[in-house]
């Protein structure tokens, strides 16, 4: 995690081109009709590069903020920003008005699947394979997973066999409570993780930057990294765009806008996850894994709640039974990964099969 030297230029380059190209796509009318003329396919041909350029700078800057701060709070500072460009790709997807009632439900399920299959067991396949086993606290890591365990049911769970509203949805009343008990647990582990037992988060390999040139680099950090949050929200209404006509025009499942906006979001904070394994950090890794599930749901599903008062769309976020049998089968080789403290490559290679599972089955329901 640690950035050494000078901040590189592209990690404030790539921001600033970001938000003049969107001023200048903006002014040329960018819209669904991008691929009928030549405009805009060479407009979209730079989006995509430059928001996942944005995105990678933002964490780049939150990974400087994280190291500055040292852990658990650094950690905080990754999740919280990963959310953020979450909320603005979700948000902006729904904003195009054919955002489909489940996308927040697939985000949200995604970003799971990703993060407790796919991520968690690449983090350990290569720590296993260089290390053969690692170790960790497992009190944290029960603390994640019962937290996970518990707003996933609360929120894509259980909308399914409640019967005030019809469907697999929550009634006003009921999205509001939800909403709320889900704030008031996340906060309770922010506590938790912040305050009341740091030690159970913090790992072997923390180092904190208390030198007046580390408190002053913390500040340009902090700009640099709202600058790239605010290029990658922008970018996020043009990208909307291209998801929103690809998956129409290859008449896709609906559940991969959710996988692309995991994917796009979760790659850099991934990146940060396996080299922490690869330096024998495996506590390290699974915060960052780990703590961006529950950071997707502790702030993502109150956030879109509150944004849906003006939005004004139907949310369905009960799961289909074949992704609630994948989520049971998840947790349940999670809960046996992570008893005894220590991992080896059989475990990651069970989370992987999982992982390939769940994205063969998404392209092919």
């Amino acid at each position: 995690m640690t950035h050494p030297g000078r901040t590189p230029v592209w990690t404030w380059a790539v921001p600033v081109f970001g938000l003049l190209f969107f001023v200048v796509a903006t002014a040329t009318g960018y819209g669904e009709d991008f691929a009928s003329h030549p405009l805009g396919i060479i407009e979209t041909a730079i989006l995509i590069p430059l928001l996942i350029g944005a995105v990678f700078a933002a964490v780049y800057h939150a990974e400087e903020v994280a190291h500055i701060m040292g852990e658990p709070l650094g950690t905080l500072v990754l999740t919280i920003a990963v959310t953020i460009i979450e909320l603005a790709l979700i948000v902006s997807l729904m904003l195009t008005g054919k955002a489909t009632p489940t996308l927040v439900r697939e985000t949200v399920f995604a970003v799971i699947m990703i993060v407790t299959t796919g991520l968690v067991g690449l983090c350990i396949v290569v720590g296993g394979i260089r290390y053969r086993e690692q170790r960790f606290d497992v009190t944290s890591v029960k603390i994640y997973l019962a937290m996970l365990i518990v707003l996933a049911t609360l929120t894509i769970i259980l909308p399914n066999y409640t019967i005030t509203a019809p469907g697999n949805l929550y009634s006003e009343s009921q999205l509001i409570f939800v909403s709320t008990v889900t704030i008031a647990l996340y906060l309770v582990f922010l506590y938790t993780q912040t305050v009341l037992h740091r030690g159970y988060f913090v790992g072997e390999h923390t180092e904190k930057s208390d030198s007046p040139a580390g408190q002053g680099k913390l500040a340009l950090a902090a700009l640099l990294l709202c600058v790239a949050l605010a290029a990658v929200v922008l970018l996020a209404k043009l990208i909307a765009v291209v998801i929103d006509v690809g998956v129409s025009k290859f008449d896709a499942p609906s559940s991969i806008s959710g996988v692309i906006i995991a994917l796009i979001v979760l790659t850099p904070e991934s990146i940060a996850a396996v080299r922490a394994a690869q330096k024998d950090d495996l506590q390290k890794s699974l915060n960052l894994a780990l703590g961006s599930s529950l950071a997707t749901i502790g702030l993502t599903i109150p956030a879109i709640a509150a944004a849906n008062l003006f939005i004004n769309k139907p949310l369905i976020l009960g799961l289909d039974t074949g992704d609630l049998a994948l989520l049971v089968m998840t947790f349940a080789t999670s809960i046996l990964t992570f008893s005894t403290g220590r991992t080896n490559v059989l475990f990651g290679f069970l989370h992987l099969v999982i992982f390939g599972t769940f994205m063969f089955l998404t392209f092919v329901p």
